[in-house]
């Protein structure tokens, strides 16, 4: 587990998970705020990551702002479960690959840049693996954010109705730069949107308007510091899921991402015969006994009592980074 040393580094880890200053000097107004120095700043983030308890500091992207992406499964035997996650994960387009408690026990995310793109991935991880892939696409995002307040070990609360939701976003060809030298997130160095500027062959202050407009679209749902979890002790992580009737899910999926501790919450398509369930949450602690009672505590808040369901705590990780849409290394697996 990742050590979180002291009050600067919860600070940091806690406080800008969002709004991240865009400034020339983002660091250096983060000390200022913080009372400590640039270079204690710069250090201590630079621990933080190399520990594990960051993954990037950047852009969370909405789904479909960018290209399309998909929630995917498998059910592989156990005896072959390692190999079959180490072919997935050498995939470009995949960013998260778990085992799950399930007899889907490997659930994945890809990305790509089309919805042919990502077709063709699946196809071809089927083919490496030998396993059918059970496509589960985005229907409604009612809570994607992956903020979490780690003083209350739950979610930041959704963003609240009207924030920009990027329905109609389109990119824009100058943008593919900007977007590309940014999925990896900034360096930590004291002028690091310089260093994005020079990685898409453009200016540091264009590069700042240029983020500040994706967020303002709400192409970027938030701009700040990506925690991972498990490093920081949230090990009991689970996927709950529901079959809810096609008419009340929206409802009812808007209901369950207002409740405290639901760190994601989405419609997916059914994955028929064999995939009932259409609304999706995930629920991160400490302790699986203390996620357990806080889901029992959301079905009955969101009226999801006496609904099919399933809940999948995750069991190892296999990858978990940052979607990569336009990332050069993207190659064929």
């Amino acid at each position: 587990m990742a050590s979180v040393s002291d009050s600067l580094d919860f600070a940091l880890l806690n406080d800008y998970q969002r709004d991240f200053p865009l400034a020339p000097q983002p660091f250096l107004k983060i000390a200022q705020e913080q009372g400590t120095s640039h270079a204690a700043v710069l250090e201590h983030f630079a621990r933080l990551r190399a520990s594990g308890a960051i993954s990037r500091i950047g852009a969370v992207f909405r789904p479909k702002a960018l290209g399309a992406s998909s929630l995917a499964a498998m059910a592989v035997p156990e005896a072959d479960l390692q190999q079959v996650a180490e072919r997935i994960s050498a995939f470009p387009e995949v960013n998260h690959n778990y085992e799950r408690e399930h007899r889907y026990n490997l659930w994945f995310v890809a990305a790509a840049r089309s919805q042919q793109q990502l077709a063709d991935a699946l196809a071809r991880i089927e083919a490496a693996t030998g396993h059918a892939v059970l496509n589960l696409p985005l229907v409604e995002d009612y809570h994607i954010d992956l903020g979490f307040d780690l003083s209350e070990g739950a979610a930041k609360p959704a963003a609240a109705p009207g924030a920009a939701q990027a329905a109609d976003f389109t990119l824009v060809p100058a943008d593919v730069p900007l977007v590309e030298a940014i999925e990896t997130g900034l360096d930590i160095v004291p002028y690091p949107y310089q260093a994005v500027g020079e990685r898409a062959g453009t200016g540091e202050t264009q590069v700042m308007a240029g983020l500040a407009r994706l967020l303002a679209a709400g192409a970027i749902k938030r701009f700040g510091v990506v925690v991972r979890h498990h490093e920081l002790g949230y090990t009991a992580n689970a996927m709950a899921v529901w079959n809810v009737p096609d008419e009340r899910v929206t409802a009812a999926g808007r209901r369950l991402a207002a409740l405290d501790g639901v760190t994601l919450c989405y419609r997916r398509k059914r994955g028929l015969p064999h995939w009932p369930y259409n609304l999706f949450c995930m629920v991160h602690g400490r302790d699986r006994g203390v996620v357990e009672a806080r889901l029992a505590s959301l079905t009955a808040a969101a009226g999801l009592g006496g609904l099919p369901h399933a809940v999948l705590f995750s069991r190892r990780r296999f990858k978990q980074r940052g979607a990569h849409y336009f990332a050069r290394e993207l190659a064929h697996g």
